[in-house]
């Protein structure tokens, strides 16, 4: 393997940490705060350090963009993934939550067809299904019953393929600092205007955990930016699903929690899937960056 694969493996795993320790702040603060003011928390606390960066860099001009009505969808968009993941991981574990997440990337393949004119072929729609069944078994169904945080986490799934989309098609007019930077700016201020009525006032003891959100966040967007440019997509993707390996950890040291054996289950055939559709999209062509996952 080459060294510079290495090294973008090496980032990815990185960046997957930092997004997974996000991921548990959000969870932390979940529990004491209605899920969009915890929104309002993570895409505030991020924009600092974004604005840093940009600042460093001087690349002002990048903040330009072309096509604000995008953006605003978008921005709606996101807040549904937010605050449906910030539900899902306020009532579940981490790791059951990741289990029905990680179908997203399914799902994007999914949509590119109908949405992107991209062929899908007839192997990947095997995958694809046989993803979601995973999903079906993390979810375990009984009767007309499941688990409101479980249907909270595949709907940000849904939601998240289809910003997806639209990531795409933004990203093919406007820089990474704009889509970044503008969508955390649209959701900070939607979130304040709608979470206002709800607000909690913010205990002094968790700040820190609002600062580690925003510091991990913007170091995991940036090391997740970094691996896509030091290596095909194809090469580094499959790490992203290590997410689930920090899940159960994070259950494990922080929260106190073990997952059921039906979670991993699930959680293994959506990896499977996942990974067969990133392995024969390699072969067909690299697929474009994205924007980052969760968080």
């Amino acid at each position: 393997m080459r060294p510079g694969n290495l090294k973008a493996i090496g980032t990815m795993l990185a960046a997957v940490f930092f997004f997974s320790v996000l991921d548990a702040g959000l969870k932390r603060l979940a529990g004491s705060y209605p899920p969009i003011q915890v929104m309002f928390m993570r895409a505030a606390a991020s924009i600092p350090f974004l604005f840093a960066a940009v600042a460093c860099t001087g690349r002002w001009q990048e903040l330009r963009v072309r096509r604000p009505i995008l953006y605003l969808m978008r921005a709606g968009l996101g807040m549904l993934v937010l605050w449906t993941f910030i539900y899902a991981v306020s009532v579940q574990s981490l790791s059951y939550t990741y289990a029905i997440y990680m179908s997203a990337p399914l799902m994007v393949a999914a949509l590119a067809g109908p949405v992107l004119g991209e062929k899908v072929p007839a192997g990947r729609w095997v995958a694809i299904v046989v993803g979601l069944i995973g999903v079906v078994i993390a979810l375990e169904p009984s009767g007309s019953f499941v688990a409101l945080g479980g249907l909270a986490a595949a709907l940000s799934a849904a939601c998240y393929a289809i910003n997806v989309m639209a990531v795409r098609l933004i990203g093919r007019m406007d820089s990474n600092f704009a889509v970044i930077f503008w969508h955390l700016v649209l959701v900070m201020l939607a979130s304040a205007a709608i979470g206002f009525p709800s607000w909690r006032p913010i205990a002094v003891e968790h700040w820190p955990w609002i600062a580690l959100c925003g510091f991990t966040g913007a170091i995991a967007q940036y090391l997740f930016t970094a691996a896509f440019r030091l290596a095909p997509a194809s090469t580094i993707a499959p790490f992203e699903y290590t997410a689930m390996l920090w899940g159960v950890a994070l259950d494990w040291l922080v929260f106190t929690t073990v997952p059921h054996l039906r979670v991993l289950l699930g959680g293994a055939i959506v990896i499977a899937g996942g990974i067969y559709v990133v392995l024969d999209d390699r072969r067909a062509r690299p697929p474009p960056v994205l924007d980052g996952p969760i968080g």
